[in-house]
């Protein structure tokens, strides 16, 4: 990783990248939790894949929380200005490799929460103590004004659904296919893209 950790990610090593990150970084706690970080993100990915999902959505289940993680990243991955909240800085270092449906799903998981605290009226009642305790943090329930907007997200329907898988990925001691089964995942997802012209 010599490469990557010295400051150049390109489409070749961004995946091993973030393999690093999960052998090194993933058996942190997540926020109160009882599982570990790598842990919730791989039976996000679990449950993409079980649901025949898409590679793109596969990849979205599986990094949405990587923002936790954005100071592993070169100094210059993050745009100057962005904020530190992991949604948005997860979205913004992994825009450069991978397509709009995984970014978004990364940027919105979290408001995505506040989207379905509004809208569906049992689904607040599924939250652990800890999403509970962070909603709150987060803003609270969207307003009307807030659903509105955020309901005109064009990958609104995958993002909800990550959401979803984000909620249920918190089981502890449940068996899942390690980083290296994803790795081809997320590097044919890298491969697909055409980023944006510049």
């Amino acid at each position: 990783m010599t490469e990557a950790n010295s400051g150049t990610l390109t489409p070749e090593n961004i995946v091993e990248f973030i393999a690093d990150i999960f052998m090194r970084r993933g058996a942190d706690s997540y926020l109160g939790e009882q599982v570990t970080m790598s842990e919730h993100m791989l039976q996000g990915a679990q449950l993409a894949e079980e649901a025949n999902a898409s590679d793109d959505i596969v990849a979205a289940a599986l990094l949405h929380d990587i923002g936790h993680y954005t100071n592993e990243f070169p100094d210059d991955a993050l745009a100057q200005g962005i904020d530190n909240h992991h949604d948005e800085a997860g979205a913004k270092v992994l825009a450069k490799f991978f397509p709009p449906t995984v970014t978004e799903c990364v940027r919105c998981h979290v408001a995505a929460k506040r989207y379905l605290c509004a809208t569906d009226s049992e689904y607040f009642g599924k939250l652990s103590d800890a999403s509970v305790h962070t909603l709150g943090l987060q803003g609270g329930p969207m307003n009307d004004e807030e659903v509105a907007h955020f309901a005109k997200n064009p990958h609104l329907s995958e993002i909800l659904q990550v959401r979803i898988w984000d909620d249920q990925g918190k089981v502890p001691g449940l068996a899942t296919p390690s980083f290296d089964h994803y790795a081809p995942i997320l590097q044919r997802v890298v491969d697909n893209y055409v980023g944006p012209v510049s």
